[in-house]
């Protein structure tokens, strides 16, 4: 099996929704944290572990502890509006064939460190950078060592309730050699390319997110016997987020749940089995100081 892995869509939106729930949570209350640093955890449990469409696990039970700093180190009128840098541990807990149960008996099947360096202009635009180097603890997999590009517009102002915020993520991979340090262990470096649209309604009691997205290849990455299969897969996901009573002391806390239906390529099909798809369902919780 090819193994390696990230977050996929449910796990990064969390994330996201954890954000955005402190703001109007602050104002049930004092900010107990007003400075220019924040900080972001989630605990997620699911059935399946798919990166970009290629299967890491379905089998046990599969945990998700991740942890992000954020620091605001700019604000201003200018052409740049703003600028921050994050940096954060996620990791992937596994009971099945990839952890415990594996012939090496290690539960750590995975995990990431990563740097981003964030900056938002007018018009709701912004650009991150990322440099992620993704570990297996239990050596499932071999490290590999990622700068990732993505550009998104924050649309809400334009179109309200109607937004979408639209996205490109562009990922290359780097320090390979064949079968290791890559996605789809094959004899090249990969080149990555997301399209998708994260849409979604926000209220005090809840929020509500429908990221939909498409995984493609630019270049060998969903390489299958020498063909780089350039389609990965398609995901359609929904999530909703409830807080846990308002913001005290202690943050703002969240409970969430979700699923996502992802329909797969050639590449990721052979992968997962020759499944042609692959549902995944999740429940976490979540914190925002």
């Amino acid at each position: 099996m090819l193994i390696r892995a990230t977050r996929h869509a449910l796990a990064a939106v969390t994330l996201a929704v954890v954000t955005l729930l402190a703001a109007p949570a602050w104002a049930q209350g004092a900010d107990p944290n007003p400075g220019n640093l924040t900080f972001t955890g989630s605990m997620d449990f699911l059935n399946t572990y798919m990166f970009r469409g290629i299967r890491q696990d379905d089998t046990g039970v599969i945990m998700w502890p991740a942890a992000d700093l954020g620091i605001s180190v700019y604000s201003g009128d200018g052409t740049l509006k703003s600028a921050g840098f994050n940096v954060g541990s996620w990791n992937s807990l596994h009971t099945g064939d990839t952890g415990s149960d594996s012939r090496v008996g290690k539960l750590w099947y995975e995990g990431d460190f990563y740097a981003t360096l964030g900056l938002g202009f007018g018009g709701g635009v912004a650009l991150s950078t990322t440099y992620t180097a993704y570990t297996s603890p239990n050596n499932a997999f071999s490290t590999v060592k990622e700068i990732a590009f993505k550009l998104a517009v924050d649309d809400s102002s334009y179109l309200g309730a109607a937004a979408l915020k639209p996205y490109v993520l562009l990922a290359q991979e780097f320090d390979t050699a064949p079968g290791l340090g890559q996605a789809d262990a094959g004899e090249n470096a990969g080149t990555y390319v997301e399209l998708g649209v994260a849409p979604g309604w926000a209220a005090q009691a809840v929020t509500l997110a429908f990221p939909v997205k498409v995984g493609l290849s630019a270049g060998d990455y969903y390489e299958l016997r020498g063909v780089d299969n350039k389609f990965g897969y398609a995901s359609v996901a929904a999530l909703v987020t409830v807080p846990l009573g308002g913001t005290t002391m202690f943050g703002a806390w969240n409970v969430h749940g979700g699923v996502e239906f992802q329909a797969l390529g050639d590449t990721t099909k052979a992968i997962n089995n020759d499944d042609a798809s692959k549902v995944i369902a999740s429940f976490g919780f979540g914190l925002s100081y």
